[in-house]
């Protein structure tokens, strides 16, 4: 079956929804077919408990604090002309997303309230309690299924992108009827989110598996910096539990401790800002501390925290807490990091434009340059829709000029697979793949790489037509994002190495 339209938007997250309605604002008669792999709110942006980043009180804060707290977190790896435009442009985009009906908290004065989140100066971040999210999520989505131009196909999972004379006319893929479907579009836009599963523990739902990575890949689409991992520090530790529940920092920023096995706090020694260092110091900081004491996890401590306020602020925290049978009055809860998001990803320029022709990408899944090797709290949510505004802009200049392409149809036939012996590869996967395998030991990383390889090759061995079953080409492109983040990990700390251990000759002195 062909499909034909103009715009194509794989994945339904703030990203792509946001750049379904700013492109039918600009234009309501271009043809948008929006994509899901499962139901239309599986993705990250559900599940995001914190905020969106943005200077809103211009009194205290400022551009130049979010932007300078922006650079510091990324280690001096960001591109300072895309930081400051995101968050010069947030105030205008937080205004839309008001008007498009998204409810977020106010404080006693009526004015938006501010939250306080790890590596920011200033409290600056949005939100709504702690299901920012999820209020994204199902108002956009509310919007967005009202809007005429404006297609939904739930449970697609797109297997590889269509690329004929250099450009990118389309995506293939399977309906939820094991339909083999050719989408031909003008234009093709990845906005898959990013690629947690690939880890043995993460914050992340079971659609994050770097889909839009792997096709990329295989596209030669480039990539660049995926082996900048970020791990959030406050995952519940929960071993049984591959999709780990978060506690956003928002938290800490409300005054909770972390502490060791001991019962003490350690962070302060690791850092001046203690718990509200940014992520890669304070998850550092915890696996360092576990490995000293030997222990599983480190804990979170609320007991000193007002519990009125605690509900009424964290209202889905303190249900997590209460479904457990935890007190959080009394109760320390068990932590440690999990992979959280992808800093690197598909190479796109100012508007999402990647090097191929035809093919966008925004959201998690691209490399703007924004994060550097470690994002601040709450800059992705805003990154995302300051995107989809920016590619918007330019996709309703240039539609009219595109002619919807018609590729050479190769149907894929959908064929049974034994799911056992496909989650043996998962399995292995994630047992190789965890914290030590990025930021451990060298030959941690080593070991992961080679290991990693091996899966790999044996994978490609035993099934040669990944494209046959959704499940079987999710497999494989866990198996590819993972080599590509190990691969460059590798690369960089090599290079590292070398450096450190070169002796630089002694200065010439006349």
């Amino acid at each position: 079956m062909q499909i034909s339209t103009d715009v194509v938007i794989v994945g339904t997250g703030l990203a792509g929804l946001s750049l379904a309605k700013y492109l039918s604002e600009i234009n309501p008669t271009i043809s948008i077919l929006l994509l899901s792999k499962t139901s239309l709110d599986e993705c990250n942006t559900y599940y995001a408990q914190g905020g969106i980043a943005v200077v809103h009180d211009f009194i205290r804060d400022s551009y130049d604090q979010h932007i300078a707290d922006t650079l510091s977190a990324g280690k001096g790896l960001c591109d300072e002309e895309v930081v400051k435009h995101v968050i010069t442009s947030a105030p205008a985009r937080l205004q839309e997303l008001l008007t498009w009906g998204v409810e977020l908290d106010k404080n006693h004065s009526g004015a938006l309230d501010l939250g306080l989140e790890g590596g920011h100066s200033q409290h600056r971040i949005v939100h709504h309690k702690d299901e920012t999210g999820l209020e994204l999520e199902t108002k956009l989505i509310q919007v967005v299924q009202k809007l005429s131009n404006v297609s939904i196909q739930t449970s697609f999972f797109t297997t590889d992108l269509i690329v004929e004379n250099e450009k990118c006319v389309g995506i293939i893929g399977f309906n939820g009827e094991q339909e083999s479907i050719c989408i031909n579009s003008k234009t093709t836009i990845l906005a898959t989110g990013g690629s947690g599963q690939v880890f043995s523990t993460t914050s992340n739902p079971s659609v994050a598996t770097g889909d839009g990575i792997a096709m990329a890949l295989r596209a030669n689409v480039a990539i660049e910096n995926m082996h900048y991992v970020q791990f959030h520090p406050t995952a519940v530790y929960e071993p049984e539990n591959n999709q780990a529940f978060l506690i956003t920092e928002a938290i800490r920023g409300f005054g909770a401790h972390i502490l060791n096995r001991k019962g003490e706090r350690f962070l302060q020694k690791v850092h001046p800002d203690a718990e509200l260092a940014t992520r890669d110091i304070v998850s550092k900081a915890i696996c360092d501390e576990m490995n000293i004491e030997q222990s599983e996890n480190a804990w979170l401590d609320l007991r000193r925290l007002n519990p009125k306020e605690l509900r009424a602020k964290f209202p889905k925290i303190t249900k997590y807490c209460k479904e457990k049978n935890w007190d959080f009055t009394t109760d320390l809860i068990p932590i440690r990091p999990a992979a959280h998001y992808q800093c690197g990803g598909i190479s796109v320029d100012n508007i999402g434009t990647t090097s191929l022709q035809h093919l966008y990408a925004i959201g998690e899944c691209s490399h703007t340059g924004l994060h550097g090797s470690n994002r601040l709290a709450s800059n992705s949510l805003l990154e995302a829709v300051v995107y989809a505004h920016n590619l918007a802009e330019h996709l309703g200049k240039i539609l009219d000029k595109i002619a919807i392409p018609n590729p050479k149809y190769v149907e894929v036939k959908y064929k049974d697979i034994n799911y056992d012996a496909v989650l043996l590869f998962r399995n292995e996967l994630k047992r190789q793949m965890n914290y030590e395998a990025i930021y451990g030991s060298f030959a941690a990383m080593i070991n992961a790489h080679w290991s990693v390889l091996a899966l790999q090759n044996k994978f490609e061995n035993r099934f040669k037509e990944y494209r046959t079953h959704p499940y079987l080409c999710e497999t494989y492109n866990l198996i590819r994002t993972a080599l590509l983040i190990l691969n460059e990990n590798k690369m960089k700390r090599s290079i590292d190495s070398f450096l450190a251990e070169r002796t630089l000759p002694a200065p010439f002195i006349n």
